[in-house]
């Protein structure tokens, strides 16, 4: 058992003791190391044993000075192995003895390329990842919680050889041959074939070759092939196995027939083949085809024709030899020129080209609205009727005994097409016109014509439905509708059809304004007997219009303040023109509804108003004799200077649009209010009375006086016309702030008169100040 420790300072030596745990009787154990040691081992010990451990640190004289405990535990006694045999290339496994107080073994295996350990739980173990045919030396050790055994002693054992890599094939339906690669270290190879689906049918060979054959199998049989190398001591390695399939018998009873339903496919039949996974046919031509059953169709199969079939069977072996050959005829080859004549409108004849092997022909007629007809002769012409506006397509068949030919050349034969029938022309833009007809039989293209006076416009187009754009507008057009087809030519007898198109757009020369609510709007045109509509559109206002058969309308009752787009339209029979270009219009701006002037100051007012619908900006005016003040804003407000005190003014507002239309609006009068009085006095009166006198521009203003004192206010409201009035009952003494303004007719009185300040101090009819 092995002990580590930490120094001591002072310790010169330490020793070591392992005293039994559980076992009193036994001695302790000890061993003494030099003060240089931190680690130690003490034995002999005994095996799978509880231990105490102690480190006493001595001094100088071997006096203990420290010690330390720990418990550690023995390892298991070593096992022994018994036994060791390896039954694969790449394993050896080995038996032993069980050891008391193990947990598990360690299986050991190296030599002097490889090393290798296994933990196992018992005997026997497998060491596994091994060379094959190699010596290895094994051992065993027991492991519990205190560690693992010393190794047992060694056993050398030899993997055994690997399998032949061994590969198969099968050259003939009664044959399999199995060859395989040489092993170095094999003396001899055995080798067992068994018929797969019968484990009583067996061989088996010793042989020092490296192929063997296997005849007078069975055909189209698996077979399992299982290979082993021996070694000189006699001893078998691994053995490999492969299962190989005899290649099938020639398939019997070969028969060709015409496929059913399919006179260009040939049919191809035979019976079974055992083990055959698929079958191969081929015909003298080099045609094949491949099934997996017993029948295969040659296609297509050419007119005329000796084919010389064979069948070979096939699975994983490969294939077997090609069956007896059958013969087959093929049908005959079909007419290779046709053409057709009408010698007489309504009746057609159709002629062949004569074709070797044929017994009998089939003339097929199929008309294009599905109307068929057939004609069976020895001879090389038909006769069927063919009508106009149709196209007929025709083929024909040659028959024998093997069946029908091929489908030969299509010819096909178009009648003149006729004219169509329930043309219907619309007006679907002003200057286009659709025409619509029925299709009819043979068509290929229609040509459509429109002659006006004096141009001439043709569409070309396959379908029954035409687009005449770009004609004159309130023009007469005589409109032709003729089918064609590439070998007839078109069919000129069809009767024309007559339209008008729309009448041209009016263009409006000018929009004049008679008055406010008034305009007048004037176009030009050459239309012939239209009737005209001019209409104003406007998002914020109601739509206007007028009609006339003239060049000029009236349009009355415009509201004010409102953009208008002004167009015009023609109508004749034929419909309605384009509409006009657009002409803008606007009306001149709304007044508003209120104005309100209201006083400032003595020469300063502000006016105010209500929105005007229209208008942008504003110019206000208050005119008198004595002047005049005018102010210009895109505001609904404006302050006016410079107004004169008890003078009447007239109010007017012009609106003025965006664009620069404009309206007078005149509001009723305003009369500013009479002048602030100046020399404002007061005189001491008897009885405490003051009097607060003063002068006036007007003789015949109201005027209101206020005293405003620290201990008292107050007020006295002299007659009309008066320039003085008294307060009674004064105190005297005070310092008074004194307010002479004048009172309108509602009784309203100016606030922005100036104060003055006035003490009364002396007595006497005096001026105070």
């Amino acid at each position: 058992m092995t002990a580590r420790w930490t120094r001591f300072s002072g310790a010169s030596s330490y020793k070591l003791t392992a005293t039994p745990k559980f076992r009193p009787s036994e001695p302790a154990v000890f061993a003494h190391f030099s003060g240089n040691t931190v680690m130690g081992s003490v034995g002999p010990l005994s095996p799978d044993t509880d231990y105490t451990v102690e480190v006493e640190a001595m001094d100088a004289t071997i006096i203990a000075i420290a010690n330390a405990q720990a418990e550690g535990k023995t390892a298991p006694v070593r096992p022994m192995i018994e036994h060791s045999i390896s039954k694969m290339s790449d394993s050896i496994t080995v038996e032993f003895n069980s050891v008391s107080g193990a947990t598990s073994y360690i299986v050991r295996a190296e030599n002097n390329e490889f090393f290798s350990e296994t933990e196992v739980s018992g005997s026997p173990a497998t060491v596994f990842g091994l060379q094959p045919y190699t010596i290895y030396a094994l051992s065993v050790m027991s492991v519990n919680s205190g560690g693992r055994s010393q190794p047992s002693l060694p056993v050398e054992e030899r993997t055994v050889l690997p399998a032949p890599l061994l590969t198969t094939e099968s050259p003939s339906n009664d044959t399999i041959v199995a060859t395989w690669d040489p092993l170095d270290d094999a003396v001899q190879y055995t080798v067992v074939i068994t018929q797969q689906d019968d484990p009583t049918n067996w061989e088996k060979f010793n042989t020092t070759s490296t192929s063997m054959n296997f005849m007078g199998l069975e055909s189209g049989t698996y077979y399992c092939i299982k290979i082993n190398a021996w070694d000189a001591n006699s001893i078998a390695g691994d053995s490999d196995t492969k299962c190989q399939i005899t290649r099938p018998k020639s398939p019997e009873a070969v028969r060709a027939l015409l496929e059913r339903g399919r006179s260009t496919g040939m049919g191809v039949s035979w019976h079974v083949v055992r083990g055959a996974d698929s079958y191969f046919v081929l015909s003298s031509t080099g045609q094949n085809c491949t099934a997996n059953e017993t029948y295969c169709v040659i296609s297509p199969l050419d007119c005329s024709q000796n084919h010389t079939i064979t069948v070979t069977a096939e699975n994983a072996a490969g294939p077997s030899s090609p069956s007896y050959p059958e013969d087959f005829l093929t049908f005959p080859c079909p007419p290779e020129s046709l053409w057709a004549e009408e010698p007489v409108p309504g009746n057609c004849t159709l002629h062949w080209s004569e074709v070797t092997w044929a017994e009998y022909y089939g003339a097929f007629v199929k008309r294009d609205d599905g109307v068929e007809e057939l004609c069976n002769t020895t001879g090389n012409e038909c006769n069927f009727r063919c009508d106009c506006g149709f196209t007929y397509f025709m083929t024909v068949f040659a028959y024998n005994q093997a069946g029908s030919s091929r489908p030969g050349p299509i010819v096909n034969y178009t009648t003149i097409p006729c004219c169509p029938e329930n043309v219907q022309i619309s007006l679907v833009s002003t200057e286009t016109l659709e025409i619509i007809w029925t299709p009819v039989r043979g068509a290929e293209v229609y040509q459509t014509k429109a002659a006006g006076n004096s141009d001439l416009i043709l569409c070309n187009d396959t379908a029954p439905v035409c687009a005449l754009s770009d004609l004159n507008c309130n023009t007469r057009y005589s409109v032709v509708v003729t089918p064609c087809s590439e070998l007839r030519g078109c069919n000129h007898t069809c009767r024309p059809h007559t339209q008008e198109t729309a009448p041209c757009s009016p263009e409006i020369l000018s929009v004049t304004q008679n008055n406010e609510t008034c305009i007048t709007v004037t176009w030009s045109s050459s239309n012939r007997e239209a009737n005209y509509t001019v209409r104003l559109t406007s998002q914020s206002g109601p739509e206007k219009e007028c009609q006339s058969t003239g060049t000029s309308c009236d349009i009355y009752s415009l509201p004010c303040g409102t953009t208008y787009d002004v167009t015009a339209l023609a109508t004749t029979p034929a419909g309605p023109s384009l509409p006009s270009y657009t002409v803008p219009l606007e009306t001149a701006p709304c007044c508003p509804q209120n104005l309100t002037v209201r006083q400032v100051t003595q020469a300063m007012s502000h006016v105010t108003w209500s929105p005007a619908k229209g208008a942008q900006s504003y110019i206000t005016s208050l005119t008198s004799t004595r002047g005049e003040a005018k102010c210009h804003t895109m505001d609904r407000q404006c302050l006016m200077g410079c107004i004169t005190c008890g003078t009447n003014y007239t109010v007017s507002l012009e609106a003025i649009s965006k664009t620069g239309h404009k309206s007078e609006c005149t509001y009723h009068g305003f009369s500013s209010s009479a002048c602030c009085p100046t020399h404002v006095r007061l005189y001491r009166m008897s009885n405490n009375t003051i009097r607060v006198q003063w002068r006036s521009s007007s003789s015949k203003g109201n005027f209101s006086v206020e005293l405003f004192g620290a201990n008292s206010n107050y007020t006295c409201t002299p007659a009309t016309g008066r320039s003085s009035c008294d307060v009674s009952y004064m105190e005297c003494g005070d310092v008074y702030s004194v307010v002479v303004a004048p009172v309108s007719l509602d009784g309203t009185r100016l606030e922005f008169c100036p104060l003055r300040m006035y003490s009364v101090i002396y007595r006497g009819k005096r001026s105070l100040g």
